[in-house]
């Protein structure tokens, strides 16, 4: 397959293999034969290459110029990587069980670190990248493609905020969440959160060079540079 036939296709499979195993009964059954941690790692390595698929196949489908590049969009897609870094380097390397991308325990809801932040950092840090790679990439299959990733993450927060509800029950989930929200820094604003320490450096140091890792193997590896439209 080529052209539209084969993005089409990488997409239904990408969004078909993130809708179907996460349903409780098929997971389970998934989970009962590979072990929950034969579950994480497979899945982990079929999404990775799911998205890789996807990506490439964007890349081969036909040109639908929608708007010129300019380097405003490249500052602005840079930019909101170096976020994205951070947000997911403190997500791994913090306690958030009201999310995924942490461990869950020990947990202080009143000091819930990357979780004041935000609620949901991983998936912030996932519609952050596709914002970024939208704006960057002025066609129409990277325009649905990183359209539909950032839909899929903001979409993912709604729906793990109302699973642990119902999982945790209504009370037990607002004394979890209180001093957090979905949108970033809205519980920091609001007066729910109130941090006493300042952020680690190590996870920040990491975040620092996964970005500018990422920025130079850009064009090795894509072979688009991000760099490229700066003046």
């Amino acid at each position: 397959m080529i052209g539209w036939q084969e993005f089409v296709a990488a997409m239904a499979v990408f969004l078909a293999a993130h809708a179907i195993p996460v349903r409780p009964r098929i997971k389970g059954a998934i989970v009962a034969v590979l072990g929950r941690r034969g579950f994480g790692i497979g899945y982990s390595l079929l999404s990775t290459g799911l998205l890789i698929w996807v990506i490439v196949a964007a890349g081969r489908a036909p040109f639908v110029s929608l708007w010129a590049p300019a380097p405003w969009q490249a500052a602005l897609a840079v930019g909101l990587m170096l976020i994205a870094s951070l947000l997911a380097a403190y997500a791994l390397a913090g306690v958030n069980p009201l999310s995924f991308g942490s461990r869950a325990a020990p947990f202080d809801p009143l000091h819930p670190g990357i979780a004041g932040v935000t609620r949901h950092p991983v998936l912030w840090a996932l519609a952050l990248w596709g914002v970024a790679h939208l704006t960057a990439n002025g066609d129409l299959a990277h325009l649905i493609l990183f359209g539909v990733m950032t839909a899929f993450a903001l979409l993912g927060m709604a729906l793990i905020d109302r699973r642990k509800r119902r999982e945790w029950g209504r009370a037990a989930w607002q004394e979890q969440a209180h001093a957090t929200a979905v949108l970033p820094l809205w519980a920091l604003l609001s007066g729910r959160w109130r941090p006493r320490t300042l952020p680690r450096l190590v996870p920040g140091l990491a975040a620092l060079l996964v970005w500018a890792g990422l920025i130079a193997l850009h064009p090795v590896v894509i072979g688009v540079d991000p760099l490229a439209l700066w003046p």
